[in-house]
């Protein structure tokens, strides 16, 4: 078998086309992600991580030049080689506790990969990956996931091999196999949780977020999308002060929370996305989307002026019947009362009136089994654990301890 770098147009356009010809090709749950949602990962003019990084990308062919597997390595060197920060100091008395390792220090990725069931094929592309990223000096990889943000391609699934949500990874069952036999262990699992429109809080919950809801110095209304900048800042303002606190996140400008909204203009339903405020400032979140694969699945992963058209009728005739949550957010002094609670009551006083929504089911976002307070949340809301994937993690040096990512207080 031969690797091929990807270099030319001609290579570049059989990345896009070997997965649906030949992996998923009789498998009636896949759903082809749109060329240009691929093809931007990799290009350095609409990837912002190419002025921090590197990536390549491989095909592997057969003797006969048929193409049985692909593959892509890339690092991040902000993540990779964070800069040294100053130890903190002990309490009087007190041992100076040791400095803490980073998790992803000296790790890349690969991802996009796609191969035949074949052991020694995917050795051939997981050994490409090891050794480029090893000769930059990066000591393990994560994968399968993605050069950019974790809300795409990111993980393997492991549980339920549905059809794949937006932007979600999707892979046939026998893949987990193929990295665990090269070496690859759990990182992290990826739990989405489910739940129906028309499902009930717990009565307990559903005391607290009446309470919450009926306190006059709380509101709760859906965006309005003529009003879509103002929105804009107040999710920055609740992000800020919601997630700025994490070590590794930085403030949203006021330029990208516009950018962000924006780019959701096309496809967004007003009356799905809610805000709370609490004496007239913003507190909280609760942003979904309609779950656009329910239409793009007739595309074929193609997105010209035709199927733009298409989309809009499939838009006004109420088709997606999927609500996607995309994030929830309470900013941390309003935290731990019942707003997250408040905030779903509030909106299924609307979505679940007959006839107001043509929605049925909400599937949310991944949530992290680092993440237990999160899981905790949404399960209290209803969600039910639906579908999961998995992060796993190589270490080139195969006698360093392997440990699972930290859980986040």
């Amino acid at each position: 078998m031969q690797l091929v770098e990807v270099s030319s147009p001609a290579q570049a356009r059989e990345f896009l086309e070997f997965p649906p010809r030949v992996v998923y090709a009789r498998d009636p749950h896949y759903i082809r992600p749109l060329d240009q949602d691929i093809e931007a990962v990799f290009d350095p003019a609409k990837n912002k991580l190419f002025q921090k990084g590197e990536c390549t990308r491989w095909l592997l062919l057969d003797e006969r030049g048929q193409t049985v597997g692909r593959i892509a390595a890339f690092f991040n060197r902000e993540t990779a080689f964070p800069a040294e920060k100053p130890a903190l100091p002990a309490p009087d008395g007190a041992e100076a506790p040791p400095p803490r390792e980073d998790f992803a220090r000296g790790m890349g990725g690969c991802g996009f990969f796609d191969c035949i069931d074949d052991q020694a094929a995917a050795n051939q592309l997981f050994d490409a990956a090891r050794d480029w990223l090893a000769a930059r000096g990066l000591e393990g990889m994560d994968g399968p996931i993605n050069f950019g943000d974790r809300d795409r391609f990111w993980g393997v699934v492991t549980d339920n091999y549905g059809s794949p949500i937006y932007g979600a990874a999707y892979n046939p069952p026998y893949y987990v196999e193929l990295f665990r036999r090269y070496g690859f262990e759990t990182f992290f699992k990826q739990v989405t949780f489910y739940r129906t429109v028309a499902a009930q809080l717990h009565p307990s919950v559903q005391l607290r977020a009446e309470r919450i809801a009926n306190d006059p110095k709380y509101e709760f209304r859906h965006m309005r999308k003529k009003d879509w900048k103002k929105y804009a800042e107040d999710f920055r303002t609740i992000y800020n002060k919601a997630w700025v606190k994490h070590e590794g996140v930085k403030p949203m400008s006021p330029e990208a929370s516009v950018k962000l909204m924006k780019s959701m203009l096309d496809i967004l339903d007003e009356r799905i996305i809610w805000f709370g405020y609490y004496d007239g400032q913003p507190v909280s979140f609760y942003i979904n989307l309609p779950e656009i694969n329910e239409i793009l699945r007739r595309f074929n992963g193609k997105l010209g002026w035709w199927q733009k058209v298409q989309f809009k009728y499939h838009q006004l005739r109420g088709t997606v019947k999927t609500l996607f949550g995309v994030v929830f957010g309470v900013v941390p002094e309003h935290q731990r009362k019942g707003v997250e609670a408040a905030m779903v009551y509030a909106s299924s006083l609307l979505i679940q009136k007959p006839g107001a929504v043509p929605y049925t089911q909400t599937v949310m976002n991944w949530i992290g089994d680092f993440n237990p307070k999160m899981m905790s949340i949404v399960k209290l809301i209803g969600g039910q654990p639906w579908r999961e994937h998995q992060t796993l993690r190589y270490l080139f040096d195969r006698t360093r301890e392997f440990q699972r990512h930290p859980v986040i207080d």
